[in-house]
């Protein structure tokens, strides 16, 4: 029924593996009723949904998708459906792409839309892909949207920016500061973030060219917001930009990844302990996947060493992005 259909465009938009698809309660239901409403309507709200189309995923998942479909519908013994072998066709012969689009459904029901790789390594850098604990700290962003509000944030190591676009979108910040150093992230980020309809400051929106369209950011708070995307490289910010960006929040996932990089993040959250001294130093929380423990320990470790005082933040409970939930991410609120 509409419940059911609910939860396959829910699992299905956001989902980064096949096996996030609730296929046992899909092949019941066609077993009870035999009624092929039930997979069209499955089928709007997926393949044929109209950001899908737009923003098409990979060719590659659609078509794994579409076959593991008509396998549950050939199973339960019902008439064929034209429109589902109609949809595999017209993506068996399709190209696949160094580029797709994933969607990421926020609880109020707006849509994350992103352009990412479909490596995880491409153009020599791992962030053109959405990791774990981007996923992992927007989740807890919204369960505490009032350490957003109306607040100046800076997120370090963006990405392609997933977190920043959903903080934006659902805590309403003031100021957000998207940041990365890589040139191919920094321009798949400002694309990003103009895909889901905001706007950044002039100086930073020069030379981004998107088809028109894309789309809009509803609401008023969206109106006000102030976004901006800074290069900013760890081991060489100059005091004029740190005097720039005065944040009141730091965020940051899945940067503590390698040894060599961890001296750099933590000299930079010493500079801005030190550059706000006659105001109140940001909060801190870095959201991390424990790939290797002894560099996530080191991570810990230089931090004490800095002087820089850490807790960990209780896992939350409330699972709102369906994908591969990784056991071992856990954010750390630092106090500089």
């Amino acid at each position: 029924g509409p419940e059911l259909g609910l939860r396959f465009q829910r699992c299905f938009l956001p989902a980064r593996q096949l096996r996030s698809f609730p296929w046992l309660e899909l092949e019941h239901s066609l077993r009870t009723s035999r009624d092929s409403s039930l997979l069209l309507d499955i089928l709007h709200r997926t393949i044929l949904h109209p950001l899908c189309v737009k923003y098409p995923l990979s060719a590659r998942y659609r078509r794994r998708f579409l076959t593991e479909l008509i396998k549950k519908h050939e199973s339960a013994a019902a008439e064929p459906l034209d429109e589902l072998y109609d949809a595999l066709a017209a993506i068996l012969n399709e190209e696949e792409s160094t580029h797709c689009y994933k969607h990421y459904l926020l609880p109020a029901g707006e849509c994350v839309t992103l352009c990412e790789s479909v490596a995880v390594i491409s153009e020599g850098t791992t962030g053109l892909v959405t990791w774990e604990a981007a996923l992992y700290l927007a989740e807890w962003a919204l369960q505490n949207p009032s350490g957003f509000r109306n607040r100046t944030v800076l997120e370090l190591g963006s990405g392609i920016g997933f977190t920043g676009i959903a903080i934006c979108k659902t805590c309403n910040p003031k100021t957000y500061i998207f940041s990365d150093y890589h040139h191919h992230v920094l321009q798949q980020l400002k694309e990003n973030i103009c895909l889901n309809g905001f706007v950044l400051e002039p100086e930073a929106a020069q030379h981004i060219q998107l088809e028109s369209g894309g789309q809009k950011a509803e609401g008023a708070n969206h109106q006000n917001l102030k976004v901006v995307v800074a290069e900013l490289e760890w081991g060489s910010v100059t005091e004029k930009q740190l005097l720039a960006l005065q944040p009141d929040v730091i965020i940051a996932a899945d940067v503590v990844y390698d040894p060599e990089i961890i001296g750099a993040l933590v000299g930079l959250l010493r500079q801005f302990s030190t550059s706000s001294a006659d105001r109140k130093p940001p909060e801190v929380y870095i959201a991390s996947t424990i790939r290797n423990p002894d560099t996530y320990h080191l991570f810990q470790a230089q931090l004490d060493k800095a002087g820089i005082g850490w807790q960990i933040i209780p896992a939350h409970s409330n699972c709102v992005f369906l994908c591969d939930v990784q056991p071992n991410v856990t954010i750390l609120q630092l106090f500089i």
